[in-house]
């Protein structure tokens, strides 16, 4: 049973993430801020702090001890703040810069230092990366820093064998959002399950000859 490594699998949309890891036969490591106790047997929790290298890597190490290295690394953690460039506060970029770009960083350094070959890592970045993010400046700045570290590490980790890949997620129906938005935005949001499915086939032997793409799961308009 191979390992996959669930990096902010707290939230929502991490939640569908190993779901859908567990469905395929995976067993499944979250590694979160505030870790929960476990509802599967074949799931271990760990609270760890993503934007510390050296609690990530410790992390890999505990989990090397227990005979459960992973195989399979997927970067979820992140935040959200609204803002332009001129109305931005250092600590809204700040708290950005460590959520999404930080903990998705000091993963892959770990991930690529002890993943086995044939291994593989999904980052998760957002459409706002690669269509501007008008009144998100923070967020959308900090998210195409996650493309570009995994167009980077796809040409570095690949003469280890490890694929490294990531999708866009655009808007994600979560009960956050649903609480927050109108209907109408609403109508737009995609399936946290479905993001889940796309990242399970990256991970996948079928998607073996993939790596260094940036996948877009915006859904369909209607």
């Amino acid at each position: 049973m191979a390992v996959a490594l669930v990096c902010g699998g707290g939230g929502a949309l991490g939640g569908a993430l190993v779901h859908a890891l567990l469905e395929r036969g995976d067993r499944v490591v979250t590694a979160d801020l505030h870790a929960q106790p476990p509802n599967d047997a074949n799931v271990r929790s760990e609270t760890v702090d993503l934007t510390r290298p050296d609690e990530v890597e410790a992390l890999w190490e505990r989990l090397a001890t227990a005979g459960e290295q992973p195989s399979w690394v997927v970067n979820a953690a992140g935040g959200y703040r609204e803002g332009t460039v001129a109305d931005t506060e250092p600590d809204t970029l700040d708290f950005l810069d460590n959520l999404n770009l930080r903990t998705a960083w000091w993963s892959c350094r770990s991930a690529v230092r002890h993943l086995p070959a044939g291994g593989a890592i999904v980052n998760v970045g957002s459409q706002a990366a690669v269509t501007g993010g008008k009144g998100t400046a923070a967020y959308a700045v900090t998210k195409a820093g996650v493309v570009r570290l995994t167009e980077v590490l796809a040409e570095e980790a690949e003469a280890q064998g490890i694929r490294v890949n990531a999708v866009l997620p655009s808007l994600i129906d979560t009960p956050a959002n649903r609480a927050a938005l109108p209907p109408s935005v609403l109508a737009h949001a995609v399936p946290a399950a479905q993001i889940a499915s796309v990242v399970a086939f990256l991970l996948s032997d079928a998607a073996a000859a993939v790596t260094g793409a940036i996948v877009p799961v915006y859904g369909l308009a209607s």
